[in-house]
């Protein structure tokens, strides 16, 4: 994909991940009218540099992709979304537009290596069912408690670890891996 319009945060999005957002920055508003009328995505990346709010800032090179799948305007002025996450991506190229959007070249990355939740993290999936239970709106259906990836993902998304090591998870490419990783945290 040559076009993707990043939207750089302050937080790490992974696939199945539920991103709501309140827009008010005419370049965003203007990216996310564009991904409604064309039912695109857009990616979001991690800041590495720079704020969410004036100058562009520099993305985190593995980000994922972002698809719209609700908004209302409370307000003039002011969009609210709720993205979902879906594939990660690796930015092999990066511009600017003049507006102060950034715009991509990306390559998709293969998804995780999935599987069966191994049996040493069988308290990961007792705290995410705890967490499903107590705040249902906090997940995009459907639910997939027997798959590693999606348990990780959604740990590494509530976890109170720092935003370094939640993008270093998003860059593992074995959910098995995330998981245990997340476990041994868990465990400390």
């Amino acid at each position: 994909m040559s076009d993707l319009p990043l939207f750089p945060l302050n937080t790490v999005l992974f696939p199945g991940g539920r991103l709501p957002l309140r827009i008010f920055e005419q370049r965003y508003m203007d990216m996310a009218k564009e991904c409604l009328k064309n039912s695109s995505a857009f990616g979001v990346c991690l800041i590495r540099e720079g704020n969410e709010v004036g100058d562009p800032a520099l993305p985190a090179e593995v980000g994922t992709l972002a698809r719209i799948t609700a908004w209302d305007m409370p307000q003039l002025g002011v969009l609210e979304v709720v993205a979902v996450g879906a594939q990660r991506f690796r930015i092999k190229e990066r511009r600017v537009e003049p507006s102060g959007l950034a715009r991509a070249s990306i390559e998709m990355l293969p998804d995780d290596e999935d599987g069966a939740i191994p049996a040493d993290c069988a308290g990961c999936v007792k705290l995410i069912e705890r967490v499903i239970e107590e705040q249902p709106a906090l997940f995009e259906p459907p639910l997939r408690k027997e798959s590693a990836s999606w348990v990780g993902s959604r740990l590494a998304e509530l976890l109170p670890v720092p935003l370094t090591a939640k993008q270093e998870l998003l860059e593992l490419m074995d959910a098995r891996a995330r998981l245990q990783a997340l476990n041994a945290l868990l465990g400390r």
